[in-house]
């Protein structure tokens, strides 16, 4: 079964990434980054664990979010 963790991730972090700059053009600053998603991968070899997705986010206060898409089993 294909998963589209990868296409669903892209798709928060742009929205997210538009939020960045709207409010930062409004004068309504909440958030002050969007990384790009990453990947999970193997933290010394490096090769995909899952197809789950991680995006971090941080407001304007400095404190970081992590988003995170997973396919969920059924």
């Amino acid at each position: 079964m294909l998963q589209y963790c990868d296409y669903i991730a892209n798709r928060i972090r742009l929205a997210l990434h538009e939020a960045v700059h709207s409010g930062q053009a409004s004068g309504i600053e909440i958030l002050s980054g969007v990384s790009k998603p990453s990947s999970d991968l193997h933290p010394t070899e490096g090769w995909l664990q899952s197809t789950n997705k991680t995006i971090e986010v941080v407001d304007k206060n400095g404190q970081k979010y992590k988003v995170t898409v997973e396919a969920v089993e059924e």
